[in-house]
Order: C-alpha cells, then sequence, then structure tokens
C-alpha cells in the first residue's frame, strides 16, 4: 500500500522519474568500483586513488548530467554533488601519489557530503514516492562511512579499502533499487494506474 502523494510533489516525481535511468547509472559504476576493489588483492593507496577517482568523475558527471537534465526546480543539489564528485575524482586521478592521509579525507567528505544530500532528498520527498527508503538508507549509508573514514583516516590502507568497497556495493545496490522504484512509479502513471 502507498502513501497519497502530495500535488505539489506530482511535477518533481514526474521529472526524476523521467531520468531514472542516471540513478541507476550511478548504482552500476558504484558496484564495477566496488568489484574492482575487491577483485585487485594487492591494491595499493596509490591503484585506489586511480581507480576511486575515476569512478567518482563518472558519478559527478552522471550526477552532473541529470541536474542539466533533470525536470526538478531543485536541480542544483545534483549540481552540487556532481561538482564535487568530478573535483574529488580529479584531485584523486591526477594527483595519486599524494599522501594517503590526504586521498583518504577527500573520499571521507565526499561520501559525508553525499550522504547529507540524499538524506535532505529522502526526506524532502518522503511523502511523493512509496518507498523512499533506498535513497534514505543510502544517505545514511554514505554519511555513516564518510563520517568514520573523515573520524578515523589512519585507520589502514587494506582495511578502509574493503570498507569503500563494501560501501560502494552497497550504495550501488540502493542506488538501483531506487532507480527501480522510480521507473515502476512512472509506468504505473503513464498507464494511467
Amino acid at each position: 500500500m502507498s502513501r497519497p502523494i502530495a500535488p505539489a510533489a506530482l511535477p518533481i516525481l514526474a521529472g526524476l522519474s523521467a531520468h531514472w535511468g542516471w540513478l541507476l547509472a550511478r548504482g552500476v559504476a558504484a558496484i564495477v568500483f566496488g568489484v574492482l576493489a575487491y577483485a585487485l588483492p594487492g591494491l595499493t593507496v596509490l591503484t585506489l586513488a586511480i581507480v576511486w577517482g575515476a569512478y567518482a568523475i563518472v558519478d559527478g558527471a552522471f550526477a552532473l548530467l541529470y541536474g542539466a537534465r533533470g525536470g526538478s526546480t531543485r536541480r542544483w543539489s545534483y549540481v552540487v554533488v556532481g561538482l564535487i564528485g568530478v573535483f574529488a575524482g580529479l584531485v584523486a586521478f591526477f594527483w595519486p601519489g599524494e599522501t594517503a592521509i590526504v586521498l583518504v579525507m577527500i573520499i571521507g567528505f565526499w561520501a559525508l557530503a553525499i550522504g547529507v544530500f540524499e538524506i535532505i532528498y529522502a526526506i524532502q520527498y518522503r511523502h511523493a514516492i512509496a518507498h523512499p527508503w533506498a535513497v534514505g538508507l543510502s544517505g545514511l549509508l554514505s554519511a555513516a562511512v564518510g563520517f568514520f573514514i573523515v573520524m578515523f583516516p589512519g585507520a589502514g590502507a587494506l582495511s578502509l579499502i574493503w570498507v569503500i568497497a563494501t560501501y560502494a556495493v552497497l550504495y550501488g545496490i540502493l542506488m538501483i533499487v531506487a532507480a527501480f522504484q522510480l521507473r515502476r512509479w512512472r509506468n504505473a502513471h503513464a498507464l494511467g494506474a
């Protein structure tokens, strides 16, 4: 059973659901990054920086594209997340030889920022969709991992690689679930259901 949708939320939800594929692509990119981090057993912080930098650039680009093409009046939050992602990815990608602590802090603050925006999004649109839990949970996961990394940046490169890889896979799964929820809403409303 779904909750009634506030009339003011319908145009916003219609705009989001029209671009559910961007959210799906972000989820798939996160899973690919996480699997690569797991699959490379000798992963060093330098390699992690390059792989994560590439992922952050791709994720940021998807967020920027959605922000530019989305139908929501609150597209600015996607633009901010996209700019943070692209900037952080470029720093990690082009300067991977910098100290490990800087990379860890970049990843931590990036995850924390994304988590905060996703929690805000989930709260703002909780009445607009039947099951906003996937975005809210991904935001909580992002914020928690980001907070952990920022608070304990010297926890050891290998353990942080596993934390970051696990986070990426779980985050990707939650984004894919949210994307398919938006698609299901769009299909139901396109058919007049």
